[in-house]
C-alpha cells in the first residue's frame, strides 16, 4: 500500500484536497516578517495577501529543510506503507535538494520502504492539473508504477501558460532585466510565458496590452490544445477576477462544451508573479 503526497504548490483548492484524500506538504512564505505555510486557501486571506503586495510589502518564499521533509514522509513509513510524491517543477527551487537528503536518510532506516517523486514540470494549477488527475486514479486503484507512469505521460501533455500585469515582480525574482521592467511597463508590454519540457518558465511572446495578451493563450491552446473537450480547462489568477471571468467567456465562446475551472493564485507563487497574472492550463499534444 502507497499513500500519495502532493505540495501546496500544486494550488489544489483546500476542499478538492480532502475530496482527493491527498496527504500535502506545505510550502512556506514569509509577509511582513511572519512566515506562514499555505493551508490551500482554508484560512489565508488572498485578497489581503495581494493588497500588501500592491501596498509595497515583499513578500519572500524559502526552500524547506531535510527535517520538515522527514517529519512528513516518516510516519507513514513507520505504518509500513510507501510513498509517491507528484510534486511541481524541480527547477523552480532549492527545496528537492533538502528534500533528496531526507530520502536517502529515511531509505537508509527503512530500507524495505519505498519513496518516488515524480516531477510534473510545472507549478500552481499546472502542476494541480496532474495532481488532480491522478489522484482519481490513484482512488481507482492504480499500482505505484502505474500511477508513476500516467504522471509522467500527462505532465509530458499540460501546457501552463500564464500572463502578467507588471514586470516588477519577475524583476524581483531575476526573470527580467531592470531595463526590461522599466520599458515593459512604459510601453503596456505584457510577456507571455510558458513551462517548457525540462519545467523552466521561458518568455514565448511580447503582447502589447493585457488583452492580446490573453488573446494570444487562447491562440496557443487552438493550435496545441488536445482531448480538451475530455479534460479540465484551468484559468488562474492573482486577485483579478474581472479579467479572469472575461477570459473565460472568451474561452469558452472558442470551445462551448469544455469545462473551464477558475482557481485562485496561492501566495508562495503570488509572491513571484504579484497581483494581476492570470494563467491557462490544458490538456496538450505536446509540453
Amino acid at each position: 500500500m502507497y499513500q500519495l503526497f502532493c505540495d501546496s504548490n500544486c494550488e489544489l483548492w483546500y476542499t478538492q484536497v480532502r475530496e482527493l484524500g491527498l496527504n500535502v506538504i506545505r510550502m512556506p512564505y514569509t509577509l511582513a516578517g511572519e512566515e506562514y505555510f499555505y493551508d490551500m486557501g482554508e484560512k489565508t486571506d488572498l485578497k489581503a495577501f495581494f493588497d500588501a503586495m500592491k501596498g509595497g510589502e515583499v513578500p519572500k518564499t524559502s526552500a524547506l529543510n531535510e527535517a520538515i521533509y522527514i517529519d512528513y514522509f516518516e510516519p507513514v513509513l513507520k505504518r509500513g506503507e510507501d510513498i509517491l510524491y507528484v510534486s511541481f517543477s524541480h527547477k523552480m527551487s532549492k527545496t528537492f535538494d533538502a528534500m533528496d537528503r531526507a530520502i536517502a536518510t529515511l531509505k537508509e532506516q527503512y530500507p524495505e520502504r519505498q519513496i518516488r517523486c515524480v516531477d510534473t514540470l510545472s507549478i500552481s494549477m499546472g502542476c494541480g492539473f496532474v495532481v488532480y488527475y491522478a489522484a482519481l486514479k490513484y482512488k481507482e486503484g492504480a499500482t505505484m508504477d502505474e500511477l508513476e507512469a500516467y504522471v509522467k505521460e500527462l505532465a509530458e501533455h499540460t501546457a501552463t501558460y500564464f500572463a502578467v500585469d507588471d514586470l516588477t515582480y519577475l524583476y524581483r525574482g531575476g526573470r527580467v532585466s531592470g531595463v526590461s521592467k522599466v520599458v515593459g511597463n512604459l510601453l503596456n508590454i505584457k510577456p507571455v510565458l510558458h513551462f517548457d519540457e525540462e519545467g523552466r518558465i521561458i518568455n514565448i511572446a511580447k503582447e502589447k496590452g493585457f488583452r492580446r495578451a490573453l488573446s494570444s493563450m487562447i491562440g496557443y491552446m487552438k493550435t496545441n490544445g488536445e482531448d480538451v473537450d475530455k479534460y479540465k480547462i484551468v484559468v488562474i489568477h492573482a486577485d483579478c477576477k474581472e479579467q479572469a471571468e472575461k477570459f473565460v467567456e472568451n474561452i469558452k465562446a472558442e470551445y462551448p462544451a469544455a469545462d473551464v475551472v477558475t482557481q485562485l493564485v496561492g501566495p508562495v507563487i503570488g509572491a513571484h508573479c504579484g497581483p494581476g497574472t492570470v494563467g491557462l492550463i490544458f490538456h496538450c499534444k505536446n509540453k
